[in-house]
């Protein structure tokens, strides 16, 4: 949104390197946090709302790699790989694990800064208001690009699972969803736990998005058959 600072994590473990970094990028009106390491990094995906990850490969702990895979797990947030592996192998290994651009050291803070603007211009202003569903007049938001939901201004923190199903259910509300499409549909067919799992997921899903999980508006049971979303 307009107005809103967008907030940069930069993973490195060279002091210097992310002075620098950070230096441009405060500079260029963005916000900063900042990870020495993978697992610092993963801790403050988790933590913040994290807008683009500029993210070096060959860190102390966990690779780079490693972490874009585990991000790409529930995220679609922008990432830049930043990285002295220079050969093509490396850049389309990268890329095809869900980076969405390549830098190689010695990079221009001017080219990064320039790359940060273009994917953000990419993943939140020119696709924001179709990766947005809102129902009940901004009661229930959900944001596509980053598998978010809010309920009444606040981060729900579902489960991918209750995000799947939550997503399955919404984009179709007019559809009875039975358990086994709901597996087929949000799983993709590969779940192997019994179909009545699904019952507790909707359980933990309403607890968190109704205001009466006991009296639901969103989630609703339609008894012998399955489940349809009854937001508008």
């Amino acid at each position: 949104m307009e107005g809103i600072i967008k907030r940069i994590l930069v993973v490195e473990d060279e002091s210097k390197i992310v002075e620098f970094i950070e230096s441009y990028l405060l500079n260029s009106g963005y916000s900063v946090s900042k990870a020495p390491n993978g697992r610092e990094a993963l801790k403050a995906f988790q933590s913040d709302e994290i807008d683009l990850i500029i993210l070096d490969l060959m860190l102390p702990d966990i690779t780079g790699e490693q972490i874009c895979k585990e991000i790409r797990k529930t995220s679609k947030v922008p990432i830049i790989m930043l990285t002295a592996k220079t050969s093509d192998e490396s850049i389309i290994n990268g890329l095809d694990i869900g980076a969405d651009d390549y830098m190689t050291k010695p990079f221009s803070p001017r080219q990064l800064v320039a790359r940060v603007n273009a994917l953000l211009r990419r993943a939140y202003d020119d696709e924001k208001d179709n990766n947005l569903l809102s129902f009940n007049q901004g009661d229930i938001v959900i944001n596509q690009t980053d598998y978010s939901v809010k309920k009444a201004g606040k981060v729900a923190n579902l489960t991918p699972s209750e995000y799947k199903i939550l997503i399955t259910l919404a984009k179709r509300s007019n559809k009875v969803f039975t358990r086994e499409e709901l597996i087929q549909v949000a799983f993709d067919g590969d779940y192997l736990g019994y179909d009545r799992t699904i019952d507790s997921h909707i359980k933990n899903l309403r607890a968190k998005i109704e205001d009466n999980p006991k009296d639901p508006i969103y989630i609703l049971t339609i008894r012998g058959i399955g489940y349809r979303f009854g937001g508008v």
